[in-house]
């Protein structure tokens, strides 16, 4: 029930007649630096979490103003 080889060399003909030789080029070659790409930012990725890892973050703190405006919204335990 699977492909054979024949009907392999078949389908890529086929699809080289529908497409062309240039588009699959162009299409090889984008699929190609879309990976580029991912694999390059994968490796950014890691040196940034390495980085982060060896430098301790500083904590923010949210600060509490007392504006007209601003609503507080902290819920509170009902007794």
């Amino acid at each position: 029930m699977g492909l054979s080889t024949t009907h392999l060399i078949i389908f890529l003909v086929i699809i080289v007649l529908i497409f062309g030789t240039k588009k699959l080029k162009n299409i090889g070659s984008d699929l190609g630096g879309a990976v580029k790409g991912f694999k390059d930012g994968m490796k950014d990725g890691d040196k940034a979490a390495a980085g982060e890892a060896a430098a301790p973050t500083q904590q923010v703190t949210a600060e509490k103003r007392a504006d007209a405006q601003t609503i507080d919204v902290e819920a509170k335990n009902k007794s």
